[in-house]
């Protein structure tokens, strides 16, 4: 443990390392994933309400502030891509820590919305630093070619966060202000990611793996090419669509008129599904190739959304739909997270997938905010799905497009 890797040829083509990956960066990147993600992340939709009643600012504002820090972040990963293919995954981890924790403290302490978005600007920068991009990077790197055993582990761990953290940070915001609730969590944040980052990726970088034969001119070569940038495409279309789905489920069903508690139950069940879904990819990455695979799963969300705009009822369908819906976006996260390496090897994985993301990422940020302002002018949410099925279904055509040479 903690010597360098050798790079050695692995099933796909894809560069694997010699010797066996550090054992603690496993268990470290869940217990980090799942804290960041709850504390930075699942937090802020649960004291939203009381951050609007006790400030005044309006909802819409303070939403604002939460989705440019998503925007921040999609932007941020590019810069973070290029560090993690040459520096490894532990300073980057671990600086991002210590700005998350930060800026949940500027946040908490914000006594006005321009001091409220400058701290959400900071936690967006920090989110690249901390959340799944370069936990990808530093298991593709030290895992491969076992990479998507490793990556399913840490995925399902995330999917835990919000199961975590969204009742604690209900449990604390009744007893204490969203301030203090704030001001916990970041303390909560610093004392299990710090030393966990710093300390568990403290092993060897190792080098990257020599480029699969089909890939030549480096990462400035592969990121004008046609298959990357309908790839960009694909998964930008699909993310926008994915992400405006989940958030919309709930006023679909309300509009159909189910009573929130069952939509919120239809919801909750669809992120079971995404748990779920994420414990299938590795077979349905040994049964169909990547292209396929690709088309597959963004397919399969194309036709569940529309089974949501045009499917009324009963209930019961409704939550199998949703069921079904979360499944094949548990399956995206790890098609995402294996995109480059399937089709381009580890060699320079950090960057490429941060240049891929960058727009997805930004779509997702974006899509919520979208899909609200869109259902009243299309006439409601079901009209609202079918244009999103709509995108979808286009995402699935263009990853045709993404085809490369891979082994």
């Amino acid at each position: 443990m903690g010597r360098p890797h050798r790079a050695r040829g692995a099933p796909g083509g894809v560069g694997g390392a010699g010797a066996p990956p550090p054992r603690a960066v496993l268990p470290a990147l869940c217990l980090t994933q799942i804290t960041s993600w709850g504390v930075v992340y699942y937090a802020f939709p649960v004291l939203n309400p009381a951050i609007t009643a006790d400030t005044g600012w309006s909802a819409g504002a303070t939403t604002a502030a939460f989705s440019a820090a998503l925007v921040v972040s999609a932007m941020a990963g590019i810069y973070v891509g290029r560090v993690l293919d040459h520096r490894g995954p532990r300073t980057v981890m671990t600086a991002g820590s210590v700005l998350a924790s930060l800026s949940l403290l500027v946040i908490a302490a914000a006594p006005d919305l321009p001091a409220f978005f400058a701290g959400w600007l900071l936690a967006g920068a920090a989110m690249a630093a901390i959340f799944y991009q370069p936990a990808f990077a530093a298991l593709t790197r030290w895992w491969a070619p076992d990479h998507i055993r490793a990556l399913t582990i840490v995925t399902l761990a995330g999917g835990l966060a919000s199961t975590v953290f969204a009742p604690l940070t209900a449990i604390l915001a009744d007893h204490m202000s969203w301030r203090a609730t704030y001001t916990v969590l970041a303390g909560i944040l610093a004392v299990l990611t710090v030393p966990a980052h710093a300390i568990a990726l403290k092993a060897p970088w190792p080098p990257a793996p020599a480029s699969p034969p089909h890939v030549t001119g480096g990462h400035e070569h592969v990121v004008r090419t046609r298959a990357f940038w309908m790839l960009a495409v694909t998964f930008t279309l699909s993310a926008f669509a994915m992400y405006a789905v989940v958030i919309g489920l709930v006023p679909l069903l309300i509009e159909r008129g189910y009573t929130t508690t069952q939509a919120a139950w239809a919801l909750g069940l669809g992120g079971a599904g995404q748990t779920l879904g994420r414990t299938l990819y590795a077979t349905l990455a040994r049964r169909l190739g990547v292209t396929a695979r690709t088309v597959t799963l963004i397919a399969g969300g194309a036709v569940t959304t529309a089974a949501l705009a045009v499917v009324a009822g009963p209930y019961a369908l409704l939550v199998a739909v949703s069921v079904l819906a979360g499944v094949i976006r548990g399956n995206l996260t790890l098609l995402q997270a294996t995109a480059v390496t399937d089709r381009w090897g580890t060699t320079h994985y950090g960057r490429l997938s941060g240049l891929l993301g960058a727009p997805a990422h930004a779509a997702a940020a974006l899509a919520p905010f979208a899909g609200a302002v869109l259902a009243g002018p299309l006439g409601g949410h079901p009209a609202l799905f079918a244009l999103l099925a709509v995108l979808a279904a286009t995402a699935a055509v263009t990853a045709f497009g993404a085809r490369t040479q891979q082994r």
